[in-house]
C-alpha cells in the first residue's frame, strides 16, 4: 500500500447487521449529474417532469430528500464526492484551484487521504470513470481511475481539446460538425438562453457518455467494479437534442418564487453572479421557457440513465451492485431572483440522492435524513466490504446506522468577504454572510420555500446557532473566518458587474469582436 491507502487504515471488517451484509463486496456504481435540482424527479413529487428511469432507481431503493451539497459549486462539491472531505480539508472553497490553509499538507491526497477510487482500485476493484470532472488546475487529474475517459465543458487549447475523449471522438469521427464551436451549447450571452443540441441523441455528450459506461459494465472481469458516470446536463446551456428540446410546453412550466427583495438578494453574490452569466434581465415568459429546456434536458438524460441501469440488470451479479443517483449542486433557476448555484437557497444546496442497495436496503423508501455528498466515501467503502472508520474523512456512514445531527456548508475562502457558513439541522436553516455580517435563519418545516427570514423573531435559536457557528469555525481550515472569538465580518459591498466570456478558446475565439480577418459573408 502507498502512504495514502496507509493513511487512510483500510482493512476488511466484517461486522454486525447491515456491516455483516456487506463483507459480500457488491458492485458501486455512482451516477451524478451536474446541476440538477433536488425537484426535478416524477416519483419524488413533480408532476410535470418525465422521468422514468430515475423513477425506476428510486422504487429500487431509498429516496433521501434532505441531501446536500455543502460547498453547492461545481469542482468544490466533486472534491468533496472524491475525497470524502469538506472543503476545511480539501482546500477548495469554490471553483478555485485546491490549496491547504493553516499549515496542513499541500497535496491534496496527503490532507484527505486517497481519492476514493485509488482506494478502492488499491482493494482490488475494477475502477472506471467516464464524463465530466472538473478538477483544478489540471482538468485530467490522476483520481485513481484504472479507466478515465473525461468529457469536460472548456478547453483553452487544441491539444487538450483533442485529449477529451468527447470532443477527440467528434473531431476524429465527426468533422461534419467541425465548425460548431461548442458543443454542449453556446455559452457566454447564451448562458441562459433556450437551445437545440445540433447533435443527434446519439452523437451529443450525454449519449456519448451512455455508451461509454455501457462498454464498462458490460466487461467480463472477475473483479467488483466501481463506476463513476459524471453527465454534463442539465448544466446550463440547456440544450437538449430533438426531440427532447420539444417535450414540455413552457405556459405548462411554473415561474421562479420570489420573496421579499432583502431576502432573495441579501447575499451579494447573486447579483454579482445574475449580471456574470446575462442573466439579470430574465423575466417570467423567458424562465418558463428555459425551464422548459431544462427539464426536457433532464428527461434525456433519464433515458441514458435507463441504457445504463438496463446494462446493470443484464448482468448476473445485478442484485449485488450498489446503484447511487445524485447531483453536485442544483440551480435557483430564477427562484429568489437567483440564478446559478453557489448559494445557500434551497434550489440550489440540496441534491437529489437515491440510493439502492439489494439486500441491505429497503425498497421504494422515502427518509429525510440529513445526507450529504462527503456520505458518499463511507457508503462505497461499507459497499466494498471495508472498515469505514477512516481517519481525516467527513462522510457519515449510513449504511451502518450512523444518523447526521447537521449538515454545515461553507462557500469562499475563510477570512475573506466571499466567506459564508450554513448551519443545516432540525427545523432551521441558519446561514451567516461575511460580507456585511449578514444572517438568515429559515424554518423549513413552516415556510420551506425560505420567505420569511427569521433571525430578529426567534432569538433563543439564533443564539444557539451563533454559538454553533464559532465551534466550526475555530477548526484547521475555517480558523481564519475569526478574530479574537468572534466572527471576522466586512462592511457590505458589491463587487463591480462583470460579464464572464466563455467563447471557444481552444480556436482562439475570446470576444465578440469581428475583424475583416474573421467575417464572412455569404451574400
Amino acid at each position: 500500500m502507498d502512504k495514502y491507502t496507509l493513511q487512510n487504515s483500510l482493512t476488511h471488517a466484517p461486522g454486525t447487521g447491515a456491516q455483516h451484509c456487506c463483507s459480500k463486496r457488491y458492485n458501486i456504481l455512482y451516477l451524478m449529474c451536474d446541476q440538477f435540482r433536488y425537484d426535478c424527479i416524477h416519483a419524488l413529487g413533480n408532476d410535470t417532469i418525465q422521468t422514468p428511469n430515475l423513477d425506476r432507481l428510486a422504487a429500487r431503493g431509498v429516496a433521501y430528500t434532505q441531501a446536500y451539497s455543502t460547498c453547492p459549486v461545481c469542482v468544490a462539491a466533486r472534491y468533496t464526492v472524491m475525497t470524502g472531505c469538506e472543503p476545511e480539508k480539501t482546500g477548495c472553497y469554490s471553483n478555485e484551484n485546491p490549496v491547504p490553509m493553516d499549515g496542513q499538507p499541500e497535496a491534496i491526497e496527503e490532507r484527505c487521504g486517497s481519492y476514493l477510487a485509488r482506494a478502492l482500485s488499491e482493494q482490488g476493484y475494477r475502477t472506471f470513470g467516464i464524463g465530466k470532472f472538473h478538477t483544478k488546475p489540471d482538468c485530467y487529474e490522476d483520481l485513481g481511475f484504472e479507466v478515465h475517459k473525461h468529457t469536460e465543458e472548456l478547453w483553452e487549447t487544441p491539444e487538450i481539446k483533442e485529449k477529451d475523449a468527447y470532443a477527440g471522438f467528434m473531431l476524429r469521427e465527426h468533422p461534419e460538425y467541425a465548425h460548431i464551436d461548442q458543443l454542449h451549447g453556446e455559452r457566454t450571452n447564451m448562458y441562459y438562453v433556450p437551445q437545440m443540441s445540433p447533435f443527434p441523441q446519439e452523437l451529443t455528450v450525454e449519449g456519448f457518455t451512455a455508451d461509454l459506461a455501457v462498454q464498462e459494465i458490460e466487461k467480463e472481469d472477475e473483479r467488483p467494479y466501481f463506476g463513476f458516470v459524471s453527465f454534463v446536463g442539465p448544466h446550463p446551456p440547456c440544450a437538449p437534442p430533438a426531440p427532447y428540446h420539444l417535450m414540455y410546453n413552457p405556459d405548462r412550466m411554473p415561474n421562479p418564487i420570489r420573496g421579499d427583495k432583502n431576502i432573495d438578494l441579501m447575499d451579494e453574490q447573486i447579483t454579482f453572479m445574475n449580471y456574470a452569466i446575462w442573466a439579470d434581465e430574465i423575466g417570467d415568459a423567458w424562465a418558463r421557457n428555459l425551464r422548459s429546456r431544462y427539464y426536457g434536458e433532464i428527461s434525456y438524460i433519464d433515458a441514458c440513465i435507463g441504457r445504463i441501469l438496463d446494462a446493470v440488470e443484464r448482468r448476473p451479479d445485478a442484485d449485488r451492485t450498489l446503484i447511487c443517483f445524485f447531483s453536485d449542486h442544483g440551480d435557483q433557476m430564477g427562484d429568489h431572483r437567483a440564478w446559478q448555484k453557489e448559494t445557500f437557497f434551497e434550489a440550489s444546496t440540496k441534491v437529489p440522492f437515491l440510493l439502492s442497495m439489494p439486500g441491505v436496503l429497503p425498497q421504494d423508501t422515502v427518509d429525510d435524513s440529513l445526507i450529504n455528498l462527503a456520505d458518499l466515501y463511507p457508503i462505497a467503502l461499507r459497499a466494498a466490504g471495508l472498515t469505514v472508520h477512516v481517519k481525516g474523512k467527513d462522510g457519515v456512514d449510513i449504511l451502518g446506522g450512523e444518523k447526521r445531527k447537521a449538515v454545515v456548508g461553507v462557500y469562499g475562502r475563510p477570512g475573506t468577504e466571499r466567506f459564508k457558513v450554513m448551519i443545516r439541522e432540525g427545523r432551521y436553516k441558519y446561514i451567516f454572510l461575511s460580507n456585511g455580517g449578514l444572517e438568515q435563519l429559515f424554518d423549513l418545516q413552516e415556510d420551506p420555500e425560505e420567505y420569511e427570514n427569521l433571525i430578529s423573531i426567534r432569538t433563543r435559536d439564533a443564539d444557539e446557532f451563533r454559538t454553533k457557528l464559532k465551534e466550526i469555525c475555530s477548526r484547521p481550515g475555517l480558523k481564519q473566518s475569526m478574530i479574537n472569538g468572534e466572527m471576522k465580518t466586512f462592511p457590505l459591498t458589491y463587487r463591480p458587474l462583470m460579464r464572464i466570456h466563455q467563447f471557444e478558446f481552444s480556436k482562439n475565439i475570446k470576444d465578440f469582436q469581428v475583424s475583416k480577418d474573421n467575417y464572412f459573408c455569404s451574400m
